[in-house]
């Protein structure tokens, strides 16, 4: 099998491709990279794993490798979400960091996760010479000065934390809130981050479990049934809830309702331009909502476009060109974080302005929609046949006039192929970086008019 980098690292199912002799393969790639970067002295990792099956085996081999390369690690002790682990590298001056995790990928998944000096994921660049280091076997000599140090990235990771939320407000409104970790890294993080500055938190899922409950550790609405029943039922402030790594956010509001990705990456762009004051631009990927481009334009900032992949938006992050940069797939940072999306913090910045504007989620919303205007958004999954595979890379290369009776304004050919249609409707098509899927993501200004525009889409593609 050939081993490639996706939208965040490399996936595989474990005990088929991915094996402790392709991760070794692998592992000798970063370690041979690494040391064409200068400076070329600079020989500490950061490694850890998430709550999946043999994380921590995996993390071992990798630090051997790296020890035996002459590399100095950090060996992070139990499940360590991927934003804490982006802190650790930026924090300890490491010349990069290698995290064992799939994700929100089903449990029979594992996968490595490569970052770079700065925290950020490694942009296609780096993981194509990885991927072609790989091919060639390239191997690097075993030195001296290697070591492993068993290394708990939680304090530092908290305390820094600490500096960017606003827990004063989030304490003085007394709310109380559920979260479900859905048996992942992001236990004894967020609920203790909660607890420490005086809120009441009850916990769901807060225990390890590689099978992840049998289903995928995705916060999206369908997996959170039990969260929703613990709002509504006790009467809570907010549910909140992160994935198998800590990087995606779920966010239930007070009455039940899922707050989408989309929506609350478009609010919290409005909160942070109103309660910090800053007027850096904004960043959202190709596939998420036009929503956060209408608050870009009523609060003057600008808005920057990008690929699907949260490392073209740590891009901005570093640059320190934006106050926030989203996805739709739950993935989000902010202006002085990290490079690296970080569900923990998307929660507590949720529960922040809640806080501070005292009203739901879903009021701040609908006084959003009443200044801007409303944009339904979604999208739909085909499994990538070798049918649906070649019929999907010819309509890639198509330039059509109309998709369903609907006129092509223009064409974005950024990442997929996304036609813009009249009235604010438009739809993607694109491969998806981690799964063998094809998605179609559409939105429009009325619900009916989404589920035509996905439909439309499916038709399209599959015709």
């Amino acid at each position: 099998m050939s081993i490639r980098f996706g939208t965040s690292g490399w996936r595989a199912i474990i005990a088929e491709d991915f094996t402790f002799e392709n991760v070794k393969l692998v592992i000798g790639s970063i370690c041979s990279y690494l040391t064409t970067v200068p400076p070329k002295t600079e020989r500490l990792l950061v490694i850890g794993h998430d709550s999946r099956f043999m994380g921590e085996k995996f993390a071992a081999v990798a630090a051997g490798i790296a020890e035996q390369k002459g590399f100095r690690v950090l060996l992070c002790t139990g499940p360590t979400p991927t934003p804490t682990i982006s802190y650790a590298i930026r924090s300890n001056r490491a010349a990069g960091g290698i995290n064992f995790t799939a994700s929100h990928n089903p449990p029979e998944y594992q996968g490595i996760k490569f970052s770079t000096a700065d925290g950020a994921p490694a942009l296609p660049d780096i993981t194509k010479q990885i991927e072609l280091g790989i091919i060639e076997k390239v191997t690097t000599s075993d030195e001296s000065g290697g070591s492993i140090i068993e290394f708990d990235a939680q304090p530092s990771y908290l305390e820094d934390i600490g500096k960017k939320i606003k827990f004063d407000i989030i304490a003085a409104a007394k709310g109380r809130y559920a979260y479900d970790a859905l048996w992942g890294t992001g236990r004894g993080y967020l609920d203790k981050c909660l607890r420490d500055h005086g809120s009441e938190v009850e916990t769901i899922h807060d225990w390890r479990d590689v099978t992840f409950g049998g289903m995928s550790p995705e916060p999206g609405e369908d997996h959170l049934d039990e969260l929703k029943l613990a709002v509504t039922s006790k009467n809570l402030t907010l549910g909140i809830a992160t994935d198998g790594d800590g990087d995606r956010f779920g966010v239930i509001d007070a009455n039940g309702k899922f707050i989408t990705p989309n929506q609350l990456v478009a609010l919290l762009t409005d909160y942070l331009a109103e309660s910090r004051g800053w007027t850096n631009g904004v960043a959202r990927s190709v596939a998420t909502s036009h929503l956060v481009d209408r608050v870009a334009k009523e609060r003057n900032i600008k808005l920057y476009e990008t690929p699907v992949g949260f490392k073209f938006i740590g891009e901005l992050i570093n640059k320190d060109e934006i106050i926030l940069g989203g996805e739709e797939s739950a993935g989000l940072s902010i202006r002085g974080h990290y490079p690296e999306k970080d569900g923990i913090l998307a929660c507590l910045l949720a529960a922040e302005a809640v806080a501070a504007r005292q009203t739901s989620l879903t009021e701040q919303l609908n006084e959003l929609y009443r200044r801007v205007g409303k944009l339904e958004s979604g999208r739909i999954g085909l499994k990538l046949t070798p049918e649906v595979a070649d019929k999907l890379k010819a309509k890639l290369e198509q330039e059509p006039t109309e998709i369903g009776g609907r006129k092509v304004e223009s064409i974005n050919r950024m990442d997929g192929v996304k036609f813009l249609f009249e009235n604010n409707a438009w739809m993607l098509m694109r491969p998806s970086g981690t799964e063998p899927m094809v998605r179609i993501y559409a939105e429009s200004e009325t619900k009916d008019d989404l589920e035509n525009l996905l439909e439309q889409g499916r038709r399209y593609l599959l015709g």
